[in-house]
């Protein structure tokens, strides 16, 4: 639902001198660097990265890097970074601006491209997934598929996508193809929700749509850690693969793959059919291959560091938490009174309210 410090090795010795009766000059050898201080990508094939010693969290932050004042999130303190920091000090207006300008570059370009069925070619794309069957609950699968194998592959060559084009031309790349996918597939349910087969109706039982809200809901809070930085996921920052650690990920390690099971559920106990159920397949199982591609990407970037933060962490939510291999701090709840939780908050209470004018718009689309 975004990492990496640096390590630069010192140059090679040079050659020795010819003169036989002077000694050979040696240089000193580089310090070991701290936990955080990894190998480069282009150096990690050589020099896998070592747990040394507990290190600062540090989150890059509008442009600007942040220490962590104590780096104590546990009883070891933090391997990995302090996530959804954001300090109003360490903003700069002109990159909000680049930001502002990028995204309406962006819509635009999605209209003109994508969405507009006069001149872009979403609805041509639709037309011929859709010409593939009859049947909604196998083209909403179809949809699913494809924007999964884009998606997932795209996120696991990024490392050497990355060393190609450099880190912003790809995550560039990666939005402009995975956007338009991702929003054909929404519209399609949208337009197709009530298609299918009806396998029940709660909708008039006290206190499912209550219970319906409420999952959706906290499932916003689980799905979108990726506005921890905003810069970063339209490339005004340069992108990284963070490793985070604190706010919701003491919770699970993977919020993403939670938060879109919670959803799927309520929206399948509302909605109550066959199309509901094939979209809860198609997402929840992407989101299960996205818990072991994303735990291995992690793995080969960070290594034995990634080892420590897996130990004390879970999958399942509140495990790490039950068993005693995550300790929480006293002052915990103040890793979510953080503006990236609040706008979260705000966002999806908005989406809520919304939701006429999103079914509305999905209408208008052929699709």
């Amino acid at each position: 639902m975004a990492s990496h410090l640096r390590l630069h090795l010192a140059a090679p010795p040079p050659p020795a001198l010819r003169h036989q009766h002077l000694p050979r000059l040696r240089l000193p050898r580089p310090p070991r660097l701290p936990l955080l201080g990894l190998p480069s990508p282009a150096a990690s094939s050589s020099l896998p990265p070592r747990v040394l010693s507990p290190a600062p969290a540090r989150a890059r932050v509008g442009g600007a890097e942040a220490e962590d004042s104590d780096g104590e999130g546990d009883a070891g303190g933090l391997v990995g970074e302090d996530s959804a920091v954001f300090r109003l000090a360490d903003q700069r207006v002109a990159s909000w601006a680049y930001f502002a300008g990028i995204l309406s570059v962006v819509l635009y370009g999605l209209n003109v491209l994508w969405i507009d069925p006069a001149t872009g070619v979403g609805t041509g794309f639709l037309d011929a997934v859709a010409a593939l069957s009859d049947s909604p609950e196998v083209v909403l699968l179809l949809l699913t598929l494809i924007f999964a194998l884009v998606h997932s592959g795209m996120a696991s060559l990024r490392e050497t996508g990355e060393k190609i084009i450099g880190e912003r031309a790809y995550r560039v790349l990666f939005a402009g193809i995975s956007l338009p996918l991702a929003l054909s597939t929404i519209v399609y349910f949208i337009n197709h929700r009530y298609g299918g087969v009806q396998l029940w109706d709660v909708k008039g039982v006290s206190g499912v749509h209550e219970l319906v809200w409420l999952s959706n809901f906290v499932s916003f809070l689980f799905l979108y850690p990726s506005t921890f930085n905003l810069l970063e996921v339209a490339a005004v920052d340069k992108p990284k693969l963070h490793m985070w650690e604190t706010g919701i990920m003491r919770i699970t390690r993977h919020p993403q793959f939670v938060g879109q099971v919670i959803w799927c559920l309520a929206h399948t106990l509302w909605i109550g059919n066959s199309v509901a159920v094939a979209a809860s397949v198609g997402l929840i199982g992407h989101h299960a291959f996205g818990v072991w591609n994303g735990d291995r990407r992690l793995a080969l970037r960070y290594g034995e560091a990634f080892d420590v933060l897996k130990k004390r962490t879970s999958v399942v939510p509140f495990a790490a938490i039950v068993d005693g291999r995550q300790k929480l701090p006293d002052d915990y709840y103040k890793e979510f009174i953080r503006l990236p939780y609040i706008t979260i908050v705000a966002l999806t209470l908005g989406a809520y309210f919304a939701h006429p004018l999103m079914q509305a718009a999905s209408y208008r689309l052929p699709w």
